[in-house]
This record gives C-alpha cells, structure tokens and sequence, in this order.
C-alpha cells in the first residue's frame, strides 16, 4: 500500500519541543476530550509474525471503543482494491516504465529486481509510483515482514472477534490519488529515490522498528526531516497536508462522548506539522504511555 513505501516514508522536522519525547516508552499517546479520551496509535504497516505489539497497545485497545484507521480496513474489499491500484497505476498500452527512466535509472531498477528476485519485465506497465511502493513491498517480504502481520491487520482481526467499529480517516481512492496524482515527473523521481534508498533499508528498518518500539519522536523526526529534504514535492501532499485533515477530525472525536483508539503511521506522529505538533498547538495536552 502506500500503503508499505509512504508509512515507511508511512510516511515530519525535528525541534527543540519534542525533546521531552525522546525517553518515550511506546509509540501510543492519550488526549484527554471534554467527555472522551482519544488514543493515538502509531503503526508501523508491515511486521515480521514473530514480532510483538508494544504492550500499550493492549490497553488502549481494551479501553476504546472504537477504531479509526487511515482507511476503514474491516470494510475493504480486496478485489476492489486491486482494481482500483491497477486503474490507477498502470501506464498506457503504448509506454513502458523503462522508456520513462534513463540509463542509469534503469540499471538500478534492474539491479534492485535481481535482489528482490523478480523480472523487472513484470514492472513495464506500471507508473513509477506503483513500481517503487511495489519494490519497497517486497523488499520487505523478503526480510520476513508482511502485511498480514502489520499492526492494522492485527487490530483488525481483534476488533471483528470484538465487534468495535472500525472507521476511517480517508478512503482508499483518496489514498492511492495522492500518488496517482503527482506529475510523472515527481513519479519518476520518487521511484529513482526508492532505488537509492533500496541499499541502505536494512539498516533503516531496523533503527525504525527500534525508534518506533519507544515511541522516539526524536528519532522519527529525523527520518522524516530527511524525506522532505531530499523530495519536499512528495512530503508536502503526503505528510503535511493530510496530517492537518486528520487533525480537524481528530478535534471532532474529542467531543465525542466514546473512547477512541486511532492508528495511522508512526511517521505522521512525529516533527513539526505532525499530528502531535498540531494538536498541541490546539492547546490540547498530550501524554505518552
């Protein structure tokens, strides 16, 4: 999904106020309403099976009673989905994705399949957005990681046997737009940059697990700072923009008179212009569990 590259990516700058956050225990924050508290989940979209929740995902869990995810997951229709993704991120009969990349361009496409294992043929068709979050995916299922796995699906699966609600903060086509919708040009660039990063995402995922684990907004901060300093076109739609929507529903949840537990990812937390950032500039105060 952008799913996988944009929370990865998920997917805000670092500033002198989100000291305080850095001994975090865990990435989950609790705002308390006028008659409600709201829970504040960060996620990470793609877990190894073996790996385990931050115990206080438990508990805010267990005290909401409801779920609002980046998009209503327990409603989503798989086949629909796939439609849509195709619809939107497949080139004209007439391109190729390889006749939109330079030499050197499609050496690294071409390197980056054989790691993965792949023919990178079975990309031609795809717009340079769809191939690179395609790449980062299964770059990821190659390290043992899967979607399945992710802390939505799992929420997910607890919440049917439940019977809470699930919500959502934007549709999957308002989603999937927000990449289908970029100039080839930035396309063809986010993807050249997915290429680049491809070598050092090892070590990346494992420090991300790590600062998300904590709950080290300091941490994550950087690694969204370094996103909008290497591709602000990208981050400015991707981050900024929906963290600021995403806040003006928050604010209408906390006069609600229900418990929520809100996850989206652990990058959209972190930084100036996160969500944390925006809600307290709101006068909202904020703890961390």
């Amino acid at each position: 999904m952008l799913f996988t590259r944009l929370r990865r990516l998920g997917l805000c700058v670092l500033l002198p106020i989100y000291a305080a956050f850095a001994q975090a225990a865990s990435p989950v924050w609790e705002i308390q309403g006028q008659r409600n508290k709201v829970y504040l989940a960060g996620s990470i979209h793609m877990l190894a099976p073996s790996d385990t929740l931050p115990p206080s995902f438990d508990r805010a869990y267990a005290d909401a009673e409801r779920l609002v995810m980046e998009i209503d997951m327990d409603d989503l229709d798989p086949l629909a989905a796939q439609t849509a993704m195709m619809e939107l991120g497949l080139l004209p009969e007439n391109q190729s994705l390889q006749q939109l990349l330079n030499a050197e361009g499609n050496a690294q496409l071409n390197e980056q399949a054989a790691i993965i294992g792949i023919d990178p043929i079975m990309l031609s068709r795809f717009r340079p957005w769809l191939a690179a979050v395609t790449l980062t995916q299964l770059q990821l299922m190659k390290k043992g990681m899967s979607p399945q796995a992710g802390v939505e699906m799992r929420l997910v699966e607890r919440a049917r046997q439940d019977g809470k609600d699930i919500a959502g903060l934007e549709t999957l086509d308002e989603q999937l737009g927000l990449m289908a919708n970029l100039p080839d040009q930035q396309q063809t660039q986010f993807l050249l940059y997915t290429l680049k990063e491809s070598a050092q995402a090892d070590r990346e995922i494992d420090s991300m697990l790590k600062a998300w684990r904590a709950g080290d907004t300091a941490a994550l901060a950087k690694v969204v700072e370094k996103g909008f300093r290497e591709f602000p076109e990208l981050y400015g739609p991707l981050t900024v923009d929906r963290n600021r929507k995403w806040t003006t529903r928050i604010v209408e949840l906390l006069r609600s008179d229900q418990d929520y537990l809100i996850v989206v990812g652990v990058l959209h937390m972190a930084g100036k212009d996160g969500l944390l950032d925006l809600l307290e500039r709101k006068g909202y105060k904020i703890k961390q569990h």
